[in-house]
């Protein structure tokens, strides 16, 4: 692979040696985070509250309601990268409830030099589409969109053989074509051992 970005989960502790290490051996690294963002405000806290409270966008994971979902960002540029690094300072020292969480007001604010992917299942789009809820999808999307222009908002596929993604990506594709944004898809790999 001529290039390749790792997205941390909500932070950015990897990037100085992934950087290093892709410099190494050849690799373009693209510094990116996979945010945690609040359904609202960041600045928004409370309880864990059960399904149905509207209060609050709610992502179900192993039974439990989540107050976040994911996005990722990835540098462009330096500029970029700065930007990343104020989104995710700011996220937690601002947005820190259970994870450090970004908002689209962070996001509006810190765009520049940023390229942004519509995220997993545990996203926002992708739970709406899951909810039944095309429409708060789609509106979703283009919010992103708008927030980092056409050139630099990409629904995101992926395929790992779940349920919910075979339900997902056709809408997905749907949804790209009308808000005339490309695709990109990407794979979600963790590792059990650092070696």
């Amino acid at each position: 692979m001529p290039a390749m970005a790792m997205t941390d989960h909500g932070q950015m502790f990897g990037a100085l040696d992934f950087y290093k290490a892709g410099r190494e051996h050849g690799v373009k690294p693209i510094i990116g985070c996979e945010l945690y963002m609040a359904p609202g405000s960041r600045f928004v806290k409370g309880n864990r509250r059960p399904p149905g409270d509207d209060a609050m966008f709610e992502v179900r994971k192993g039974g439990k309601v989540e107050p976040y979902h994911h996005l990722i960002v990835l540098a462009q540029d330096q500029r970029g990268y700065e930007n990343l690094m104020r989104l995710s300072s700011r996220a937690y020292l601002e947005g820190y409830w259970y994870k450090p969480r970004a908002d689209k007001e962070l996001l509006a604010e810190y765009s520049q030099g940023l390229i942004c992917l519509s995220g997993c299942l545990g996203s926002e789009v992708n739970q709406l589409l899951l909810a039944g809820d095309r429409k708060g999808a789609l509106r979703s999307a283009a919010e992103h969109r708008d927030i980092f222009g056409s050139d630099n908002y990409f629904i995101e596929l992926q395929d790992h053989g779940i349920d919910g993604q075979r339900q997902t990506n056709p809408e997905l594709i749907r949804i790209a074509r009308e808000l005339g944004v490309g695709l990109v898809v990407t794979n979600d790999s963790h590792y059990t051992q650092r070696e």
